[in-house]
């Protein structure tokens, strides 16, 4: 590099150590720092390959014949227990939305068969705990006081104890009845474990692996067919043939989704000059798929893989490649919205920003389009993804300067570094609300939004922590943890853990307030309620965005290229 001619220097010596300080500066910024991110493991070619038999005629007339055996399964099944277990078994196999009206209705049953025992008759822990699960994630203001503290420690049922351990995790703040259960039926569990029989041994290993309260319930379906075809030989078989179906069907669709928008990511070249960064259309579209399987939000699942394509993308900028100076001109571009304050910047960076205007003015554009020009979707969406990249460029500051926050301050700046709260506000413009109130309030006093945003900043740290320590990223919340407390990493990850269970507990009570005051929009809810368990899906193994063959790679072969198959059910 040429030093500067303009600046007389008296003494030579210091004009050649000045030339070479700069020099040096300027190395440092060409030798960029690598995260050794593995080429994209899912091609184009495959994608668009991908077939499927079950967007037929005939399938879709299959499953609604089908769907008119199991409604009369309602109709049949009389006493209280065998509505509870039809709707569990329903919900289990992912039928729910199929069933929805059925089972308001027998829910309403279930409440009036509660107000009528006067005498309060006793029954089994399996009973309550199942009925007491149902009505919390159905939206019933059912109290912890149905649990005695003196009788669940007396239960050693298996089924009974699984229930009870399910049911605890829809405590709310301040439920120490729930809080008791969960520990007294997580020790049992594992102490009764190795005398169970398979079947038994791998429900139980299943719930103390994850809760299914915590689980993305799409994902878990095909586990649960197993289960049930493998060793629940009583169970009806249309059931079975309904789900498989069900499954298949909504495959079909979600695989047209993934060769739509490979076709779109491929057009848009946008990797071919960013070698630093994360190729990772496919997990971005899988978690487009945790947010909201559905059928009838094909649109909203391609709005929300260009999402997550950009976030992972910027995040990778800002963690990665770009030097302090050329990350505080790409912040105050996106701040304006400017694509003249990049022209200083690399052209991979230049790039990147292009693509966040363009990709951003499309979604805005067709969010009007779609909602009506009054809304100010593109406004909204600009400050969204300029909180996002200030975020970002505080933590890149600390890093540049070696400071480690508190743990207060760590996250104050996570909620919106983490990315969820551009997510919250894209799904409320696009299946919530247009209330500039509304959306103005997003992540703000502790409200639905800024809990899943904690919670999601904590799960990619568990997930991420260590490997971002070993190439020298800025501290994560357990290391900020550690260092302020002055504690062990492992002691700061139970901490952390413990922040991420007292978090649910306050999303557990903001969702059914929500459903018992309507103040949010109930599939925004149910959208941004599942960005929670989709990060803890992707993190809960390891890094499993940067990471592509490991859980996430099982995740997207089960769900997106293989069927279920059918023989087996048909011959039963």
């Amino acid at each position: 590099m040429e030093c500067s001619r303009q600046v007389q220097v008296v003494d030579d010596k210091q004009q050649v150590v000045s030339c070479h300080m700069k020099s040096a500066a300027f190395d440092e910024i060409q030798q960029r720092r690598s995260a050794n991110y593995k080429a994209n493991i899912w091609q184009y070619d495959f994608l668009q390959s991908l077939p499927t038999i079950y967007n037929g005629v005939e399938y879709t007339l299959r499953v609604e014949n089908l769907k008119e055996n199991v409604k009369d399964m309602f109709v049949e099944a009389k006493d209280q227990l065998a509505k509870l277990e039809l709707i569990d078994i329903i919900r289990k196999l992912g039928l729910g939305d199929l069933f929805a009206e059925e089972t308001h209705k027998a829910l309403q049953t279930v409440v009036s068969s509660m107000k009528n025992n006067k005498n309060g008759e006793e029954e089994e822990l399996y009973m309550t705990a199942l009925r007491f699960k149902l009505l919390r994630l159905h939206g019933y203001d059912v109290s912890q006081d149905v649990f005695n503290a003196v009788s669940i420690t007396k239960c050693s049922d298996i089924k009974g104890l699984l229930e009870l351990f399910e049911a605890s995790y829809l405590a709310f703040e301040g439920e120490t009845i729930l809080d008791e259960a969960k520990a007294f039926s997580m020790e049992a569990l594992r102490n009764v474990y190795p005398t169970l029989d398979l079947n038994l041994a791998k429900e139980v290993a299943h719930a103390l692996e994850l809760p299914m309260h915590w689980r993305v319930q799409w994902f878990d379906v095909k586990w649960r067919i197993t289960m049930y075809e493998t060793y629940n030989k009583n169970i009806d078989k249309r059931f079975l043939e309904l789900a498989k179906l069900n499954f298949n069907t909504v495959q079909a669709i979600l695989q047209k989704d993934l060769r739509e928008i490979s076709r779109w990511w491929r057009n848009l070249r946008i990797m071919e000059g960013l070698n630093f960064t994360r190729d990772r259309l496919a997990e971005s579209f899988l978690c487009s798929v945790g947010l909201t399987y559905e059928p009838q939000y094909s649109c909203f699942r391609k709005c929300l893989t260009k999402i997550t394509t950009m976030i992972l993308i910027i995040d990778d900028v800002y963690d990665v490649y770009g030097s302090i100076e050329e990350l505080e001109q790409f912040t105050e571009a996106v701040d304006r919205w400017d694509s003249s304050k990049t022209q200083d910047l690399p052209e991979c960076m230049k790039t990147c920003f292009q693509a966040l205007y363009d990709i951003t003015n499309e979604i805005a554009y067709d969010i009007q389009e779609l909602n009506g020009w009054q809304v100010q979707a593109l406004l909204h969406l600009r400050k969204a993804w300029a909180g996002f990249c200030k975020a970002l460029f505080v933590e890149a500051k600390w890093y540049n300067k070696g400071y480690s926050p508190s743990l207060e301050e760590y996250l104050s700046n996570a909620l919106i570094s983490s990315g969820a709260i551009v997510i919250s506000i894209h799904t409320m413009l696009s299946v919530g609300s247009t209330d500039e109130k509304i959306i103005n309030l997003l992540g703000k006093d502790e409200d639905l939004a800024y809990n899943i945003s904690i919670i999601t900043r904590l799960y990619n740290d568990l997930g991420t922590s260590m490997a971002e320590k070993e190439r020298g990223d800025a501290p994560s919340s357990i290391h900020c943890y550690a260092r302020e407390m002055n504690v062990s990493e492992k002691e700061a990850e139970e901490h952390i853990k413990n922040m991420i269970n007292n978090t649910w507990k306050k999303i557990n009570g903001q969702c059914l307030n929500n459903q018992s005051h309507n103040l949010l929009p109930c599939s925004f809810v149910k959208v941004t309620t599942n960005v929670a368990r989709m990060v803890q899906c992707l993190y809960q193994f390891g890094d499993g965005f940067g990471i592509q063959d490991r859980e996430t790679r099982n995740h997207i072969s089960s769900l997106l290229i293989e069927p279920i198959n059918l023989d087996k059910t048909a011959k039963d």
